[in-house]
């Protein structure tokens, strides 16, 4: 499985820095300079992920990102309510629970 870094072209990620620093087994993923339509699903998945991580896990040091990754994902995947879903966690809305 392929790591894909999707960012906006933002001054950050089209650094000469960034770029040099960044590990080249990640593929780029970079949307059009002022179009976040390009990609929104992803563009907004960003945005809520950088806040959980930021938030709800309180995360601060590089060093937990892989596992605050993973926590995030089951978290979004089983127990967060989703207002698409009637505010149930997707785990009980797919097996009928509550």
């Amino acid at each position: 499985m392929t790591t894909m870094l999707h960012s906006d072209q933002g001054s950050i990620y089209t650094s000469r820095v960034f770029n040099a620093r960044l590990d080249h087994t990640i593929r780029r993923s970079m949307s059009r300079v002022a179009t976040p339509r390009d990609n929104p699903v992803l563009e907004a998945m960003n945005g809520w992920f950088k806040d959980g991580l930021r938030f709800d896990f309180q995360l601060r040091d590089a060093q937990d990102i892989h596992k605050a990754i993973h926590e995030y994902i089951k978290y979004y995947n089983q127990v967060r309510l989703a207002y698409a879903l009637n505010y149930k966690s997707p785990v009980h809305y797919r097996t009928g629970l509550i």
